[in-house]
């Protein structure tokens, strides 16, 4: 019976993680519009920001193990990066904000699946249109 409860400890361990990176990439979608933060932690944090948006993944979900290993390893670790980045002043007040708008409203939400996707597919048309010319050529 030990190893049911250890099971359930680390689902809710692994569940409360979830939340707080959730959290932490909304306080850096706000630190991203702050003017007080260094242009390269800003760099760095939208590429983090849209990663963790992103449907595309630097490895596959489907991959058994390794598909989730991305978002295991590479989005806390670019969190601790950007956040030592930002200064702590700063950090906390937008985790504050992170905090009291984390779901934010349905229609943000729309807009910024909108947006991420749309770019995605302007990247894919623009290797199509490369691969094109290459291959016309």
């Amino acid at each position: 019976m030990g190893g049911v409860s250890c099971r359930v400890a680390l689902v809710a361990t692994w569940r409360q993680r979830a939340r707080q990176i959730k959290a932490d990439i909304a306080a850096l979608g706000y630190a991203c519009r702050d003017l007080r933060v260094p242009w390269y932690a800003k760099a760095l944090a939208v590429c983090l920001v849209a990663y963790a948006l992103s449907p595309l993944d630097l490895i596959p979900d489907f991959i058994p193990v390794l598909g989730y290993l991305d978002d295991l390893v590479l989005l806390p670790l670019g969190i601790l990066l950007v956040v030592r980045m930002i200064p702590q002043h700063v950090l906390a007040e937008c985790r504050d904000k992170a905090r009291t708008t984390v779901h934010g409203p349905p229609r943000t939400r729309w807009v910024a699946a909108v947006l991420i996707v749309a770019v995605w597919l302007g990247v894919g048309l623009a290797c199509a249109v490369l691969l094109w010319r290459r291959i016309a050529s």
